[in-house]
């Protein structure tokens, strides 16, 4: 059985952080941040994990598939903190090359009858250089990735997307190129095959003249038509980029309860599970396992993050159910992905990746 963090430690964080819900998302958030800084230090590591959920991915070994999605962490603050939660992976951003405020506020809305939020932040951080100072001190252990934009402002994305590996590359394990976030205008244009055949190409050479190894893995929307993912695919393992994230959050409104619901912005949480899993079975069909894949949306259970697994991809990242569930949440999807992985008598979590892709297969390949 895992135990993520020892049960009083656990009490402490999640009641810290429902009183914190009081107040507005983005003081809350603030001040989540502030609390995670401040309890570090008194918090132990978590505890080894099953073996069994250890996964081997981006020439690296992550004792658990789960990670925190961009956005928690935008200025690179609490990396090790989050680790010691107990996520396989964190990753921090989206940073810019240039500090940047954001969009105006209120920019961020809860939906608690949806279990969802709605924000349109920005990319509000910092900048890349001050990241860059931040983590230069960092001692470095478990997995960090860090997730990269583009100035609202700026006359030349492509520039600034070169400008924020360069500064952030050396520090990552792996870099996440960010194209898909709606709340930056024109942004996702990015995703148009030419414009993302150069940025994705600028990006190899500047890594290869740097004698750099640091996996490269692009976030892309969960919005795009299907002629749109065939173009990215191919661009992708031309450019010889090593995975995708599966994907951003939606400007999409599903039928939703909450009166928030038609604030502009991308959609996160529940509602988003459907269809990004959905977007995740596309993907891998046109991928197989020549990318890696990481999927994101909707995870707030053992069964969505092995759903998302199942269809796919080696690697699942949540954000938006950690807020409303808190911490205790990672011991119990590590959990009941062990009871699901006993159920369908795989040894491992890497033996259960794009399982439904194979059986569909099987299937549709009738008798010998």
């Amino acid at each position: 059985m895992i135990k993520a963090i020892d049960e009083p430690k656990i009490v402490l964080i999640e009641t810290g952080m429902g009183l914190l819900r009081r107040l507005p998302p983005e003081t809350a958030h603030r001040a989540t941040l502030a609390l995670v800084r401040l309890s570090a230090p008194l918090r132990a590591r978590a505890g080894p994990d099953d073996p069994r959920l250890a996964v081997s991915a981006l020439g690296l070994r992550f004792a658990n598939p789960l990670g925190l999605a961009a956005g928690f962490d935008k200025n690179a603050l609490v990396p090790d903190a989050m680790l010691n939660l107990g996520f396989g992976f964190v990753e921090c951003g989206t940073l810019t090359p240039q500090p940047q405020a954001g969009n105006p506020r209120p920019r961020l809305f809860r939906l608690d009858a949806d279990e969802a939020v709605i924000n349109r932040m920005g990319f509000n951080n910092g900048g890349a250089h001050r990241a860059a100072e931040r983590l230069n001190h960092r001692t470095r252990y478990g997995i960090l990735g860090i997730n990269v934009g583009a100035n609202r402002d700026s006359v030349d994305r492509i520039a600034d997307y070169r400008n924020a590996f360069v500064e952030l590359a050396p520090f990552a394990d792996y870099m996440a190129v960010n194209v898909s976030s709606p709340n930056t205008p024109g942004l996702r244009s990015l995703q148009n095959r030419d414009e993302l055949a150069r940025l994705l190409d600028l990006l190899v050479s500047e890594r290869a003249t740097r004698n750099l190894r640091t996996p490269l893995l692009l976030k892309i929307a969960p919005d795009i038509e299907l002629r749109e993912l065939d173009d990215i695919v191919a661009v992708a393992i031309e450019a010889g980029i090593e995975g995708l994230i599966v994907g951003n959050t939606t400007i999409a409104r599903p039928a939703l309860k909450s009166a928030l619901a038609r604030e502009s912005g991308g959609l996160s949480g529940a509602p988003l599970f459907a269809p990004s899993t959905a977007l995740l079975r596309e993907t891998r069909a046109r991928t197989g396992t020549r990318l890696v894949l990481v999927g994101v949306g909707g995870i707030s259970t053992g069964a969505a993050a092995y759903a998302k697994i199942r269809a796919g991809a080696t690697l699942v990242q949540l954000y938006t159910a950690l807020a409303i569930h808190g911490p205790g949440l990672l011991g119990r999807i590590k959990n009941e992905l062990l009871a699901l992985l006993a159920g369908d008598r795989f040894a491992n979590i890497q033996d259960a990746i794009g399982a439904d892709e194979a059986k569909t297969r099987a299937s549709t390949a009738g008798p010998a």
